[in-house]
């Protein structure tokens, strides 16, 4: 199903709840790049995760909704290139007082004697449960 219109601009209904409630750059990122994947490849899955990987680099998950990052580039080993785990939309490429201020932002409890790893496990999962309420509301 396409994400956009013919004049390019992302079909609202068609994203993803967390690109909904985004920016309308990411909501463009994400559905341009997932239309021409699908053309391409003929693979609605591989459509979506080409048209994550390309958000990945713009934008950082936070929440229940994706945030302009402050440089590009990807955010994690997986947007990077090859078979490796992917950071679940947290820009783990960012500094840690970055993660750290997400952390704070997120509510995430004993982010003070986190490592950087452990920071962008639990934004993910600070993430995921914003996503999820999100979807009930």
């Amino acid at each position: 199903m396409p994400k956009t219109t013919k004049q390019g601009k992302a079909i609202e209904d068609e994203l993803p709840s967390t690109l909904q409630r985004s920016d309308d750059k990411a909501k463009r990122t994400f559905a341009k790049t997932h239309d021409s994947a699908a053309e391409e490849y003929g693979d609605e899955r591989r459509a979506n995760q080409v048209a994550y990987s390309a958000l990945k680099h713009t934008h950082e998950k936070v929440g229940d909704h994706w945030e302009p990052k402050d440089g590009k580039g990807p955010s994690d080993e997986q947007a990077e290139g090859g078979n490796r785990e992917t950071a679940g939309g947290v820009d783990a490429n960012a500094s840690k007082a970055h993660l750290m201020e997400l952390a704070r932002r997120l509510d995430v409890s004993g982010r003070s004697r986190m490592t950087k790893d452990e920071l962008v496990q639990a934004i993910g999962k600070a993430n995921d449960r914003e996503s999820a309420r999100a979807r009930k509301s």
